[in-house]
């Protein structure tokens, strides 16, 4: 072995007593030159290794390997030369390609050992600890607010400048991270690159594939201490939680009304605004939620794709399947406290309180009758409008009640009542 080489083992010795020591004095053999940081000693060895190293052209920082040297050059020239099999994703480093591979395997072998939950990256796994002795590595000097990592610390500073660095080309839309400007492009270009390998279902991201897969697993991970109801996810059960303290945090600037959840604010605000960004391109009618759009094309294209095991009736909303099958299983949740009375839907429970409490809460404009149901004063306000919506087929006489048709059907057939 060399001198230079000899040396430079003598600092990787180095390099570990420093990991090891709470001594922080490092001296080199070659020079007796001191530091005051173990990385300042292994650069300053590193100008004694010139004679047998690599150096990069661009600063002068120098590498014992062509590897080495070819991925610290990557840094420069954006260049990812390692390339995801199934997604076509690019990476820097092989490791973080392993890694990646992970997300479509499905695989998380880095377990916490304390509430059981894995993650892919060893990194990850460090981070939660984290969450369960309360250590918070990076605290903001302006609202004293604290995170674990430098990422979510970084993305918090930015409420305090202002400053969103990524633009969408195709809608404008501002991001703090280029993380999330990645995930947003996908609902542009539709790109769905993690699949579920029991269904085939795809997902834009790794995270809801992960999420995905427990409802394939059975896996509920996250456990409420107050009932012991579990969830497959960590927001749910943040949700969940605020059922037990009240915690309504976002509330309508216009009605004070208050809501668990952001989204669900946002998609309220859009009554007062009368916003309907959602429309059917068959009929043009517009909505306020992109799934009640995706449920109303359903009503012309004919498809129900929920399908009942037992008698095969098939619906519209899963909702309706699962109201259908209370039907079979003879289930009613719903009690009355005053008569003991079930019922299937909550709603129907709401009306039938009315029996006992006697409010009539829809008015009628004209001659003031009041109503427990807002379909039973559709059907009074024919009394005043002389509408009539059910036509006979063979005679064309209309009737204003659909049982005055049937009565009346009865005269094209010769059946008696």
């Amino acid at each position: 072995m060399s001198e230079l080489q000899n040396n430079y083992a003598q600092h990787q010795v180095y390099k570990h007593l420093c990991a090891n020591s709470e001594e922080h004095m490092f001296t080199s053999e070659v020079h007796k030159k001191t530091s005051m940081q173990c990385y300042v000693l292994k650069n300053h060895l590193q100008t004694h290794l010139e004679e047998w190293a690599l150096p990069c052209d661009k600063c002068k920082n120098i590498f014992k390997s062509a590897n080495a040297l070819k991925l610290h050059v990557c840094g420069y020239t954006r260049e990812k030369p390692f390339t995801c099999d199934v997604c076509n994703k690019t990476f820097k480093m092989p490791g973080n390609l392993n890694a990646h591979l992970h997300t479509h395997a499905g695989q998380q072998p880095f377990s916490c050992g304390v509430c059981k939950k894995s993650f892919n990256l060893s990194g990850n796994l460090k981070l939660h600890l984290h969450t369960h002795n309360g250590e918070q590595l990076f605290t903001c000097d302006i609202c004293k607010v604290s995170f674990i990592t430098s990422d979510n610390f970084k993305l918090h500073l930015h409420t305090h400048t202002g400053q969103q660095q990524y633009t969408c080309d195709v809608c404008n839309k501002f991001f703090r991270h280029s993380r999330a400007l990645n995930y947003h492009l996908r609902t542009h270009t539709g790109e769905r690159p993690f699949k579920c390998d029991v269904c085939q279902r795809s997902f834009r991201t790794s995270g809801n594939l992960n999420r995905h897969i427990r409802t394939h697993t059975g896996e509920r991970p996250f456990k409420c201490d107050v009932c012991k109801k579990s969830f497959i996810c960590s927001s749910t059960l943040k949700l969940h939680l605020r059922t037990h303290t009240g915690e309504q945090p976002f509330t309508c600037d216009i009605c004070k009304k208050s809501f668990c959840q952001l989204s669900t604010l946002k998609l309220h605000l859009r009554i007062h605004n009368g916003e309907r960004p959602f429309t059917c391109d068959i009929c043009k009618k517009s909505f306020n939620k992109s799934s009640t759009l995706k449920v109303h094309v359903r009503t012309h294209t004919g498809e129900k794709p929920f399908a009942c095991d037992l008698c095969k009736k098939s619906f519209i909303r899963p909702s309706n399947l699962r109201l259908h099958l209370r039907i079979h299983t003879g289930e009613r949740p719903y009690k009355c406290d005053v008569c003991k009375k079930s019922f299937r839907q909550s709603c129907a429970l709401k009306v039938h309180l009315r029996i006992h409490t006697g409010e009539r809460p829809y008015k009628c404009d004209v001659c003031k009758n009041s109503f427990n149901q807002s379909s039973t004063l559709k059907v009074h306000l024919r009394t005043h409008t002389e509408e009539r919506p059910f036509k006979c087929d063979v005679c064309k006489m209309s009737f204003k009640w659909s049982y005055s048709l049937k009565l009346h059907l009865r005269n094209h057939i010769g059946e008696q009542p």
